[in-house]
């Protein structure tokens, strides 16, 4: 598969508590020289992030990251923020706890809050697949499909382990046909990339694929 077709659907991302904006501002530059999906970057810096890149990249940022266990208040307080800041894209956190609990219409209400306040932008719901059964997989599948979120999302990259091929292949078998996929995680390689993409995912989420670019000599005229 084309190097390029694999970075239009990665989410450029940089998520660290100790990013700077300078670090942030790196992320944008490489994530528009190599024509990313987004950029996806913490909230505080949503705002100078979009009036750099002045409509020249999608901003993603994180709600309820990277535990989950925000008030669903607090989520779409901090949702509405965020769009009203300039982010186009929201990767939501679910409360893994009212999972375990087997709370699901306590998970889909809240899901389906959030996705309100994006007010038409995209939202992605994380469920930490490395934290879950199989049947909670299959369950947050249905769940996220009802609710009417655009993507499933496998991993924080906070947690013990990331996307793996056979959740997103889990995934993809039950998952609703509108709902996408978004692996992220631990994605180090183009072969890897790839993989997840013949899989069923729609969107990355990694910063390794562009500092193997920015380290290699494409050959793609960037």
């Amino acid at each position: 598969m084309d190097k390029k077709v694999i970075l239009s659907k990665v989410d450029h991302t940089l998520l660290t508590q100790t990013a700077t904006w300078e670090d942030i501002k790196q992320i944008l530059d490489d994530a528009m020289k190599y024509e990313t999906a987004s950029a996806c970057i913490p909230a505080a810096y949503v705002k100078r992030a979009a009036d750099y890149v002045e409509g020249k990249l999608p901003i993603c940022t994180v709600i309820g990251f990277p535990n989950g266990y925000n008030t669903t208040e607090v989520k779409v307080f901090e949702t509405k923020d965020a769009i009203d800041k300039g982010a186009s894209e929201i990767d939501m956190v679910i409360n893994i706890g009212d999972l375990k609990d087997k709370r699901y219409d306590v998970i889909e209400d809240e899901i389906r809050r959030i996705h309100a306040a994006c007010d038409g932008k995209i939202l992605k719901v994380i469920i930490e697949t490395c934290l879950l059964t199989e049947e909670e997989k299959k369950k947050m599948c249905e769940i996220v499909t009802n609710a009417g979120a655009e993507y499933i999302k496998t991993s924080t990259g906070f947690s013990v382990s990331g996307a793996t091929f056979d959740d997103v292949a889990l995934m993809k078998e039950h998952v609703g046909e509108n709902v996408k996929i978004k692996a992220a995680g631990g994605i180090s390689s183009f072969d890897d990339a790839e993989e997840f993409i013949r899989l069923g995912a729609d969107r990355l989420g990694t910063s390794r694929l562009i500092k193997i670019m920015k380290n290699t000599d494409t050959g793609l005229g960037y």
